[in-house]
């Protein structure tokens, strides 16, 4: 059996519908897991799952639509996902957001608050929520998608990159608490991922061009380039991994 074969397995993935969380949910299909495709509108999401579906057979993926932003819908994404699979065995924390582009000292109080909530807490939530049962198990793989923005400054992102910081010593804490239940807590950094969420940087010619020519792979990243390492820290190939960050970016931070 390969190192990275999920069969048999259940994976919750936010943010799932578009980008690096629809990449991770193909991704961790073609090794076997039953997916829940989840993000704000269900339209997306149930589409993503019928192409699975189609692709992988019946029963392989399902669509809970949630708002990260409301730990009562992200309740119902945890507890439907058990109905319909039996346990959740994966949890990617992908879904985030950033409203506010700008110098960190202007930001106002309700973005800088969304960011956060959204970025961290919303991530704690559904650790929280899915942790019980994998303790029972002795068994289970948290895996958060956070950002090279967490390793820098930007007087653009400042406040974006600060949740993504957090999200790396979110991970560490919980990987020391639940570690001792065979329960696995580490991060996935990218660098500029290809997604509707950073099309604002891979439209600019001007700053494409600055970035790849100070990115070692002289590229930006797709959103595939992601999937591998979250399957890799799912799987029992990273099964002594614990509280780490893998920084996926083509080399720019080496730069």
């Amino acid at each position: 059996m390969s190192l990275f074969d999920l069969t048999g397995k259940t994976a919750i993935i936010t943010g799932s519908s578009r980008g690096i969380g629809k990449a991770i949910a193909e991704q961790m299909a073609e090794q076997g897991a039953k997916v829940v495709i989840s993000s704000r509108k269900p339209g997306p999401c149930q589409e993503v799952a019928a192409a699975l579906n189609e692709k992988h057979g019946d029963g392989t993926a399902i669509s809970i639509p949630a708002n990260i932003s409301s730990k009562e819908e992200l309740t119902h994404l945890v507890e439907e996902t058990r109905k319909a699979f039996g346990q959740i065995d994966i949890l990617v924390c992908n879904a985030a957001s950033n409203p506010y582009y700008g110098p960190l000292e202007e930001i106002d109080d309700e973005s800088f608050q969304k960011i956060l909530n959204n970025n961290i807490i919303s991530n704690h939530w559904l650790i929280q929520l899915v942790a019980p049962e994998m303790k029972e198990r002795k068994d289970g793989a948290i895996v958060i998608i956070s950002s090279v923005g967490g390793l820098k400054g930007s007087n653009t992102i400042g406040a974006y990159n600060i949740s993504k910081a957090a999200d790396f010593q979110l991970a560490r804490n919980y990987a020391i608490e639940l570690g001792p239940h065979n329960i696995r807590v580490n991060c996935v950094a990218p660098g500029l991922i290809k997604t509707d969420f950073a099309r604002a940087l891979w439209e600019n010619p001007d700053l494409v061009a600055r970035i790849e020519k100070g990115t070692p792979m002289r590229r930006i990243g797709d959103p595939e380039d992601i999937a591998g390492a979250a399957v890799f820290l799912s799987s029992k190939a990273g099964a002594y991994m614990a509280g780490q960050m893998i920084v996926v970016d083509g080399g720019t931070v080496i730069v």
